[in-house]
């Protein structure tokens, strides 16, 4: 019998064993809406169909048509260890070219940025200061120099609530939060509820299969951006002020009106991001 992850309308999934991709395969299983779905991450395990170490291992042959969601990468590390987003990028690029892939989608990071003190829109020239940064960049670089403008789809995350260091095992141990002058909540960052990234991805995802255009980068995140000790006592975690610290980011606030002309996107307030992280309780983290 045929596998029909292996025909057109399959969408290809990578870093399926990462958070975001452990989350999406808790909510979307082996198919979105009438699309079967290939979960591939590094090292076999019975809920991943394709093991592939991009950009180490030969591409396989990925199904004809399909619309891929790059997930995979390297969050942390030294920029050695970094460097592998952008070599992982080029063979999955390389690998969708080959397979005439209707659409590829490449997450990436509001960390290119760098320190913008205005609302940052997608034309907003990107100056990284992090290594994480500067590598989410190259990899941006490399999938515009392989693939058409019209089949890629650049997606830079904010804070994602319950994957950043702020949340993820607040209600374990206290936060030492840096203060900012004239902001009594401290730092500020644009967020998104990690069932609204499922839900606009979801939406991103079939709106490619419609045939029609999307964005050549778009920021993800919730409006409006949110201050950091608002989301902690949402949360009910146990927190302080600690020293000042020069190297402070005071904000990253992103621009949606991009993406909310493609999808509905819900304002965002710290306890409607903390209800969004709470409904996964037990699934994900």
């Amino acid at each position: 019998m045929d596998n029909p992850k292996l025909k057109q309308n399959t969408i290809v999934v990578t870093g399926a064993a990462g958070r975001i991709g452990t989350l999406l395969r808790d909510m979307w299983g082996a198919r979105l809406a009438d699309h079967p779905i290939l979960w591939s991450a590094r090292l076999p395990d019975q809920d991943i169909d394709l093991a592939w170490n991009i950009g180490t291992d030969p591409a396989p042959s990925l199904p004809q048509g399909a619309v891929i969601l790059h997930l995979a990468g390297q969050t942390r590390g030294s920029p050695a260890e970094l460097a592998e987003n952008r070599r992982a990028v080029s063979g999955l690029c390389d690998a969708a070219l080959k397979a005439g892939a209707a659409h590829v989608f490449l997450m990436s990071s509001v960390a290119v940025y760098g320190l913008q003190c205005t609302l940052i829109d997608e034309e907003t020239p990107p100056h990284p200061f992090s290594a994480y940064g500067q590598s989410k960049l190259a990899a941006e670089e490399a999938a515009q120099q392989i693939l058409p403008p019209d089949r890629l789809t650049i997606l830079r995350l904010g804070n994602l609530a319950g994957a950043d260091t702020l949340l993820s095992g607040a209600r374990c141990s206290p936060v030492l939060l840096d203060p900012i002058p004239g902001q009594p909540g401290g730092p500020v960052r644009s967020y998104i509820g990690p069932r609204v990234l499922a839900q606009v991805l979801e939406m991103l995802i079939l709106t490619s299969f419609a045939a029609k255009a999307l964005p050549d980068v778009v920021n993800l995140a919730q409006q409006p951006a949110l201050a950091m000790a608002d989301l902690l006592q949402a949360y009910g975690a146990h927190w302080r002020f600690g020293p000042e610290r020069a190297e402070a980011v005071p904000c990253v606030a992103v621009s949606t009106k991009r993406l909310a002309s493609y999808v509905d996107l819900p304002l965002a307030t710290a306890h409607s991001v903390v209800a969004d992280l709470d409904s996964l309780k037990g699934l994900w983290p």
